[in-house]
């Protein structure tokens, strides 16, 4: 009895942060990203980019009269007129403004370029998670996964452009046919990162102490894998819009895209008045478009870079003490310095038992 007391009395609970201590940490991490970001412009840039075109987007979406004074079915009186402060784009020979078509566009491309990662994230991360966890052969599992890879081969074999050309051309044209002639190429390249991730992560120590403390596979995968390999995944999936946004520029640039000007999309709205033959006579009807293009895919590279240092702990460690060297103030440095040694404090203690939380992983190059 003594001893089954003294073993109820060994067990020690879970102790879980208080919501001050909670609110400490975000404040922590809200002050180190600022001066990781200080420390490198072109992330602050990249940044900045990003939360402007996304704000332009939900505002175009909720109250477009605050940003153009037209409507995507509305013309204005001036037929091929260039750019002005009335018109920042010029007009094409039926009086659309050229500026709003590219504002109307831009939540198109930015919802279709984010379903399509979001979805190809989800499949193929869960299957790349299933086919990197359970691999042993001889099982079920291993069975599983040489069919998930197999088929990922046979995708991965041919040119992803070339492939959602072909199957955009057998759908037709289309919100929803764009989406899935793309998506159908993508999933293929999550399934391998996150698989690759997920056996660099899976022989790990505190994986194996999880395992002999009987912890089931399930729990060790959401608990500790995943949180593991959301590190690249998050830098691929940030520089994965841009590229999605040139495909689906590139689609609608041959012709497969959205119809325009009845739903504006950056790419169609290119092969339109290429078409139209405008290009050489009336160049801004294409300038607008393309530099939106341009600019929207530098603002996600340049913010996933970014991310990549913010996420590796060694290039968080040198970018901030680089941030706290050029600090205005001693009391700021040592403050800086501070909340450095606490944040690779948090980073690189190892996991003592199964239920703790693990160390984070060390930042790996996006393939």
């Amino acid at each position: 009895m003594g001893g089954t007391g003294g073993a109820a009395g060994s067990a020690t609970p879970e102790v879980r942060p208080s919501l001050a201590e909670r609110g400490r940490r975000v404040g922590r991490g809200a002050a180190l990203l600022w001066r990781v970001l200080r420390a490198n412009p072109l992330t602050l840039i990249g940044f900045v980019l990003v939360v402007v075109i996304v704000l332009t987007a939900i505002i175009m979406v909720t109250a477009p009269h605050l940003l153009t004074s037209y409507s995507v079915d509305q013309a204005s009186t001036d037929y091929s007129q260039g750019p002005s402060w009335k018109h920042l784009f010029g007009t094409d020979g039926n009086g659309i403004d050229i500026f709003s078509m590219v504002l109307y566009g831009l939540p198109v491309d930015l919802a279709i370029a984010f379903a399509i990662t979001g979805v190809a994230l989800l499949a193929g991360g869960g299957l790349g998670l299933v086919a990197g966890f359970w691999d042993k052969p001889g099982t079920a599992g291993g069975a599983v996964s040489v069919v998930i890879m197999r088929i990922t081969d046979i995708f991965l074999s041919f040119p992803s452009l070339i492939l959602a050309l072909a199957i955009a051309v057998s759908l037709g044209r289309g919100v929803w046919q764009l989406i899935v002639a793309v998506l159908l190429t993508w999933w293929p390249y999550y399934v391998r990162l996150v698989r690759g991730e997920t056996l660099a992560v899976k022989h790990l120590p505190y994986i194996m102490a999880a395992r002999a403390a009987g912890v089931k596979d399930g729990r060790i995968v959401l608990r500790h894998v995943v949180r593991n390999v959301l590190e690249p995944v998050v830098v691929y999936f940030t520089l994965d819009i841009g590229t999605v946004l040139v495909t689906l520029s590139t689609i609608g640039y041959v012709g497969l895209g959205l119809n325009y000007p009845t739903t504006p999309e950056w790419g169609s709205m290119i092969s339109y008045y290429q078409n139209a033959g405008l290009i050489t006579s009336y160049p801004w009807t294409v300038l607008g478009p393309g530099a939106a293009i341009f600019i929207t895919v530098l603002a996600f590279s340049l913010l996933g870079d970014g991310l990549r240092d913010v996420l590796d702990p060694r290039s968080r460690r040198v970018l901030a003490g680089s941030a706290s060297r050029s600090s205005t103030s001693p009391a700021e440095g040592e403050e800086a310095a501070e909340e450095m040694a606490q944040e690779t404090e948090a980073t690189e203690l190892p996991s003592p038992v199964a239920s703790a939380a693990p160390p984070a992983a060390e930042g790996r190059p996006v393939p």
